[in-house]
């Protein structure tokens, strides 16, 4: 049950990195095309953070059926190990 759940945890965290990794992707490359060799200026202004958030959240709606059915799976996997727990007289601190 744990290791189900331990693996659909990371399977999350694998596809909320991978949308960062975009989005800071997809982010450097349109300031590159609006900048020229400006070696004065910030790195990361507020400006390319506000455009990286937005493309966080353009791509997590692109991907929301699937972080919306392992997030549904976790749920019920925690509910799971809940009634387990709860059936066997298991703490929680047992863990």
């Amino acid at each position: 049950m744990k290791a189900a759940q331990a693996e659909t945890q990371r399977r999350l965290g694998v596809i909320e990195r991978q949308i960062a990794a975009r989005a800071e992707r997809m982010t450097s490359t349109e300031r590159a095309k609006r900048r020229q060799n400006r070696r004065t200026a910030s790195n990361w202004t507020n400006a390319d953070e506000r455009l990286f958030q937005q493309h966080v959240a353009e791509l997590a709606l692109a991907r929301r059926k699937e972080i919306d059915a392992l997030t549904r799976k976790l749920d019920r996997q925690e509910t799971a190990h809940a009634e387990f727990r709860t059936r066997h007289c298991v703490s929680a601190a047992w863990r």
